[in-house]
């Protein structure tokens, strides 16, 4: 277990980091390895993943997160430094939920997140690992992404090759219920210095809201934001 700070929600935060990184763990890993409750370790490691210091796997285990792997690495994340600039003042432009989002392999990790103060959200925990078959921001990253990828997922995917053509083509990808039921989005490609795109700028909320051709309404805030992120790399 460690020392104790006397700071007991730190104790214990720090506790599950600890589980966490011994092995991609469950709440029910978490709970035996650490002996908290199932209540407080379930609200400690959903802060954790809040705050980047944990992420889930694809079975939904937690592990160590980008925050800290990014201060491992001894430098910063140009690309999360400049969604902390970018990402809240596109939130604030369309009034709803904002990610970025980053591939890896045949999925797509959510490595930043700005959210309005109230009102219905759409809301994706930093760390998300979500598969890339469906969902504006999974078209945008596989429309460019290497062939053999694409040809991994497209047999799965709620979407054709034809419709990555068309995200190719104006630049942009929209959904309605892809991903989720009662949920539309729209995405952009954010590009690093040599041309290559290393992530996907999002606004996602309810349909009922935002409506079922989201791209009509924020493609020109989303791409403006892409080229802000893409000028700060």
């Amino acid at each position: 277990m460690g020392q104790s700070s006397g700071i007991g929600v730190l104790d214990k935060s720090v506790q599950v980091l600890r589980a966490a990184a011994a092995a991609p763990s469950g709440l029910a890993e978490l709970c035996a390895a650490t002996g908290l409750p199932r209540a407080t370790a379930h609200r400690l490691a959903v802060g954790l993943e809040i705050h980047g210091m944990l992420e889930r796997d694809g079975q939904g285990r937690w592990r160590p997160g980008p925050l800290l792997q990014s201060l491992a690495a001894g430098s910063p994340d140009p690309l999360v430094l400049a969604a902390a600039e970018v990402l809240p003042r596109l939130r604030d432009r369309t009034g709803e939920s904002v990610q970025l989002y980053r591939p890896d392999g045949l999925v797509r990790v959510c490595v930043a997140t700005a959210e309005p103060s109230s009102g219905l959200r759409d809301t994706v925990p930093l760390g998300t690992r979500l598969p890339m078959t469906a969902g504006s921001g999974a078209k945008v990253l596989l429309a460019w992404a290497p062939p053999a990828t694409v040809r991994a997922v497209l047999p799965d995917a709620s979407f054709t090759e034809r419709a990555l053509a068309e995200v190719r083509r104006r630049g942009w990808a929209q959904s309605v219920a892809e991903r989720e039921a009662g949920v539309a989005s729209v995405s952009a490609p954010v590009r690093d210095p040599a041309g290559t795109v290393v992530a996907a700028v999002s606004v996602s909320g309810p349909v009922e809201r935002i409506g079922r051709r989201p791209g009509e309404r924020w493609a020109g805030d989303l791409l403006d934001a892409a080229a802000a992120l893409t000028a700060r790399l």
